[in-house]
């Protein structure tokens, strides 16, 4: 059997989603002898079959697209430049959320979390980052759990760290994509920030939210909560990879001081 043949690939992403090969032909709408068949490449499966398995097996459209040149079809999804002509309305929707957003930050990033835009807010969370942080373009999590970069500012470091570990490591198990993976081993690799001791027992969360970013400034301590914004039903490879991440006060005084830097 082909290591990268579309058969492999497949139960390879079956093997991630935990479903047996019965579950998939169900879901596929297929017999599970024709499923075993396309995994050990006996069968070669037709494009709307790779294309209906990888629906059920809920496969990011970039991998859609290897699959299917794998199996000997031209890609389905397009990959746009975010300058394409064709993706105009999504900058312009993109700009008009940024901005509508402030005094609060807000920020785009792709896949792995490379920052592709943010609004005039952002440097209440980047302010004093190094310059091997920013270039050549900022990562959230090395900006968040870098000792030189949010991480020495955070009050509940040893919280946000396992958190955001743990999203991370979530979306490596589900996409399977290496640079992900290198990612998550870096930071995870980072030394404590200077003046942190070793992780102690988590309290227990005093409010609605488990884990919010506490971070101090020369404002006071600013208290904030984020929700992450993706486009609906995404034809093209570039938008289904971008997301919008938007932070929010968690108590007034934190609301009061961005409302002031703002102005």
């Amino acid at each position: 059997m082909d290591a990268h043949g579309p058969g492999a690939l497949l139960r390879q992403w079956r093997r991630r989603r935990r479903l047996s090969q019965l579950d998939l032909a169900l879901l596929a709408g297929t017999s599970a002898r024709h499923l075993s068949c396309v995994e050990t490449g006996r069968a070669r499966p037709s494009r709307a079959m790779v294309l209906r398995l990888c629906g059920a097996l809920e496969i990011p459209l970039r991998e859609r697209n290897t699959l299917l040149l794998a199996a000997d079809y031209a890609p389905a999804y397009r990959e746009s430049d975010l300058d394409d002509r064709a993706l105009a309305s999504v900058r312009s929707a993109l700009d008009t959320m940024l901005a509508a957003h402030e005094p609060y930050p807000a920020v785009v990033v792709d896949r792995r979390w490379d920052v592709l835009a943010g609004n005039r807010a952002m440097p209440v969370l980047m302010d004093g980052t190094p310059e091997h942080l920013l270039r050549p373009r900022p990562n959230v999590f090395r900006l968040t759990l870098h000792p030189e970069g949010l991480a020495s500012r955070l009050v509940n470091f040893h919280q946000v760290r396992a958190l955001f570990l743990e999203r991370l490591l979530r979306q490596v198990n589900a996409t399977g994509d290496a640079g992900l993976r290198e990612l998550y081993e870096e930071v995870r690799r980072y030394p404590l920030p200077g003046g942190v001791s070793e992780e102690r027992a988590d309290d227990q969360p005093s409010g609605p939210i488990q884990v919010p970013l506490r971070v101090r400034t020369p404002h006071g301590e600013l208290a904030m909560f984020s929700t992450v914004a993706t486009f609906g039903a995404p034809a093209d490879v570039t938008l289904s990879e971008l997301a919008i991440e938007l932070f929010y006060p968690l108590d007034e005084v934190t609301g009061r001081v961005l409302r002031a830097l703002a102005r």
